[in-house]
């Protein structure tokens, strides 16, 4: 095989300086040096293939005084050796074939591309030029070449493909296309500026969708991106940080991989990875400038990183050594989708490799490296090529099998396969865009812009039993399947880590950002009274109806709680008191009525004694309407029965008051006061008062009668299930006639406080009344203050506290004289109010000139006889 001269135009140099490119002369080509094919093979249609047969470059040093020397490709992959030899493996297979290419055969010449730019556009060129320019010292023609299938990186398949389309724009009337296998970056899709290319790969828009898919299946919100610095990397970032901001991920860092190693930048990198809290790490990035970094990584002892692979390296088999797996092991990424070669495994096996020119390569590959070169298992890159070849091989066929007038072109005329003109080498862009064809059960077909259907294994790195790296397949993601249904993974076969700027908010608190820091990083703050969340990291609590109220946990909102005095503690103790009071007042009753007949019980006008004791019941047992939940019917009578009990006790007690006053008042020649406070007198002032509040009772019930009222205002986590009184007005008019009747009872007994040592009467109904008034007058404030429940408590506890009053202020003395000291309750112990009430009606005769039995009657009337 001879070699191959590499030549370089000189015509970029010349339209920079010049600004022309009308004229380029035979002078313009100056031979640099020598590139050979890595393999070559003559056939009526010649294809191009660049594979990274190494995964890096060592640059000479330039110092711009003498022409550098050659660049070294170093460390050889079996991987990509594997590619090429599929490559021979499909020509082969494809010449063999008598229903595809009837007739004709293909060719190739396969390049090194050395994983860079600069050996990528060596290859290309020299591909370009023909074995034949070995024999002449300048660029006299080109090589019969169609397609070139390659390259394997991104930014490779850009210059091969900028090398290419730069024939059309210096007007060469002739087009050359491309069929890459691994060319990922979404920027190969624009079709102005590279309207030649096609892939049999996935583009990376499809794969940054698949990785957002993935981090939000796994919930890592809080990742960081390494990527090599050229199209491919700076394309992918781009699309994940469009994605991130509508996935809510959020971006820790990114870092970019130098094309040329250096060991300063790959510290940076290390020390920014250490340093940060991320624990997902997404890497974009083909092996060759990946290993550097993790070779380093490993020798820092770098752990506890989860990696994210890119379709580049996530079945790179230089990282499939047992020493990888403490730190790597683990790692998940999508690959292009498995398939079947038929024979292929046999081929590689039964391959010469003293045919490869190098001798150094076969050392190598007959060393530690030939068990991935022939390992056929896990077909992925292999089967792409193996595709791109066939897709090159259909779309021929369909070219050369045309009829006139029928096919992509119907107004022109087919090509001759024995001599393509330039320009019918055009029409082979038409057939390859519409071939379509299947391999393997798989329909391989391109897309408007050269793209393939995009589908994706997702690869685990798990340890075999050797203790090896392994790619496990544990799901797949498939683009042409409908929106959140592209991603299926079985998470039984694999274990990841967790990796969060901010843990997660659980449910009852929401998420509250940071400031100046990113949003993925925030404070989880448990949600207010009133609100909650029902999910996890909710941006907001959600308030709760009127009716209903939070849980604990902030994570339910449940049927507020309703409160009202019921027969719980507090409740069960006014009950008691309540009962006791009516129980003492009605045994009290009870002596006064077994002793109605003793001086004592005659002398205080037993019959008001009755009618005070018999209301005081009646106010003792109104308490308990008080208690309980309020209802339409309860709301109207506690009041109204509280009102009207209490105004018949005060009215019985004003007319004690008044004859009491009235009979040591009555001292004056003329003055009849007495006879208009007899018995029937006595009922009418009763009756009169109580009247006035039975009135103002009617007119609150009749215009706004009290009514059960849910208050949700006072207290927001309970209902306050309470009585509303309908009318202020009418409510503290009620109150205030009370307390009017009070007062002026409290006037009239405290008038007549100095009566006679031995009749106290006066006395008692002034302390009884001064005790009822500082009762009530203490209500009105612990009434408006109150809350809940304990508003109806103070007004049970003023009624209670206030007929306490009275109960005692006015029969504890007499119940203890007629109980503990009956030797008192006679006459000989009255004969001074006797005598005084004698002799002031023994005066009021002598002046009015009243008669004996007037007198006599006055004391039957007042029973202030004995």
């Amino acid at each position: 095989m001879s070699p191959l001269l590499l030549y370089t135009l000189v015509y970029h140099t010349f339209v920079f300086s010049h600004g022309q490119t009308n004229s380029i002369s035979a002078s313009s080509c100056i031979l640099q040096g020598l590139f050979e094919p890595s393999f070559l093979a003559n056939g009526h249609f010649m294809i191009g293939g660049l594979f990274p047969l190494h995964y890096r470059v060592e640059m000479s040093y330039w110092n711009y005084t003498q022409k550098p020397s050659a660049a070294r490709c170093l460390g050889f992959d079996p991987r990509a050796f594997r590619w090429a030899q599929t490559m021979r493996f499909a020509v082969e297979e494809i010449n063999q074939n008598r229903n595809l290419l009837p007739n004709f055969t293909l060719g190739y010449e396969i390049y090194d591309s050395c994983a860079t730019h600069v050996g990528g556009q060596r290859a290309i060129l020299a591909a370009l030029n023909g074995p034949e320019e070995a024999q002449s010292a300048m660029c006299s023609g080109t090589a019969p070449l169609l397609v070139v299938i390659g390259d394997s990186g991104s930014s490779q398949s850009i210059v091969v493909s900028g090398t290419l389309n730069q024939q059309v724009r210096m007007y060469i009337i002739f087009t050359h296309f491309q069929i890459s296998y691994f060319s990922t970056c979404s920027c190969l899709s624009d079709r102005k500026k590279y309207p030649t290319f096609f892939r049999v790969i996935p583009s990376d828009d499809y794969q940054v969708k698949a990785i957002t898919r993935l981090l939000l299946q796994f919930g890592w919100k809080w990742v960081g991106m390494i990527a090599e610095d050229d199209d491919y990397g700076r394309y992918a970032l781009q699309g994940l940080l469009r994605e991130f901001r509508n996935i809510g991920v959020c971006l820790a860092y990114y870092e970019m991989i130098p094309k040329v190693y250096n060991q300063r930048r790959i510290h940076e990198i290390l020390r920014v990875m250490k340093q940060s809290t991320a624990k997902v790490v997404i890497a974009f990035a083909g092996e060759g400038e990946l290993y550097p970094l993790l070779k380093e990584y490993m020798d820092q002892n770098i752990t506890g990183i989860q990696w994210i692979a890119s379709e580049a390296w996530v079945t790179a088999s230089i990282f499939t050594g047992s020493h990888f797996y403490p730190f790597l092991g683990g790692t998940i990424g999508f690959s292009v989708r498995q398939g079947k070669i038929p024979g292929l495994k046999d081929y590689l096996l039964t391959v010469n490799p003293l045919r490869h020119p190098k001798n150094a390569l076969v050392q190598e590959l007959w060393g530690v490296l030939y068990g991935l070169y022939v390992d056929t298992s896990n077909l992925r890159l292999s089967y792409c090529v193996y595709k791109a070849v066939y897709a090159i091989a259909y779309s021929l066929h369909n070219l050369i099998s045309c009829e006139p007038g029928k096919g992509p072109f119907q107004n022109s005329s087919c090509a001759d396969p024995a001599n393509l003109y330039p320009w019918q080498v055009g029409l082979l862009y038409q057939y390859l865009q519409e071939v379509s064809f299947i391999i393997s059960g798989e329909e391989v077909n391109f897309d408007e812009k050269g793209d393939s259907v995009p589908s994706y294994d997702l690869i685990n790195w798990q340890r075999d039993t050797s203790g090896k790296i392994q790619f496990i397949n544990v799901g797949m993601f498939d683009g042409a399947k409908d929106a959140g249904k592209e991603l299926f993974i079985k998470e039984d076969a694999i274990q990841v880590l967790v990796s969060v700027c901010s843990d997660s908010c659980t449910p009852g608190s929401r998420k509250a950002v940071r400031r100046g820091e990113p949003l993925c990083c925030f404070d989880c703050v448990p949600c207010d009274d009133g609100k909650i969340s029902n999910q996890t990291d909710s941006v907001d609590c959600t308030p709760c109806p009127e009716d209903y109220w939070s849980n604990t946990a902030r994570t339910e909102c449940i049927p507020k709680a309703v409160e009202f005095l019921t027969h719980d503690a507090m409740g069960l103790t006014l009950t008691v008191i309540s009962v006791v009071g009516a129980c003492l007042t009605a045994a009290i009753l009870l002596v006064f009525i077994r002793h109605r007949n003793t001086p004592i019980v005659r002398v205080n006008n037993s019959e008001l004694s009755f009618f005070i004791l018999l209301s005081l019941i009646l106010c003792f047992l109104c308490a308990l309407l008080f208690i309980g939940e309020p209802t339409v019917w309860s709301c109207m009578l506690r009041h109204t029965a509280f009102s009207i009990t209490f105004s018949l006790c005060i009215s019985c007690i004003l007319g004690k008051t008044l004859v009491v006053l009235a009979a040591f008042t009555a001292t004056r020649p003329g003055n009849n006061i007495m006879k208009w406070l007899g018995p029937k007198q006595q009922r009418v002032i009763i009756f009169a008062c109580t009247l006035v509040q039975v009135l103002i009772c009617s007119v609150w019930l009749i215009a706004a009668p009290p009514f059960p009222f849910k208050n949700t205002q006072y207290s927001r986590s309970k209902i306050i299930l309470e009585c509303s009184v309908g009318s202020d007005w009418a409510f503290w008019s009620v109150l205030g006639y009370i307390g009017l009747l009070a007062c002026l009872c409290f006037v009239l007994a405290f008038l007549a406080r100095k009566l006679p040592g031995n009749f106290n009467e006066a006395k008692y109904i002034t302390f009884s009344m001064l005790i009822f008034c500082a009762v009530w007058l203490a209500f009105i404030p612990a009434y408006v203050s109150s809350p809940g429940k304990f508003t109806v408590a103070v007004e049970i506890f003023a009624i209670l506290a206030s007929s306490f009053g009275l109960l005692l202020c006015l029969f504890a003395p007499k119940c203890y004289i007629i109980l503990l000291k009956p030797q008192k309750n006679s006459c000989l112990s009255f004969i001074p109010n006797i005598c005084l009430y004698a002799s002031c009606h023994i005066i009021s005769f002598i002046w009015s000139k009243i008669t004996v039995v007037q007198v006599a009657d006055a004391f039957l009337h007042s029973d202030q006889q004995c």
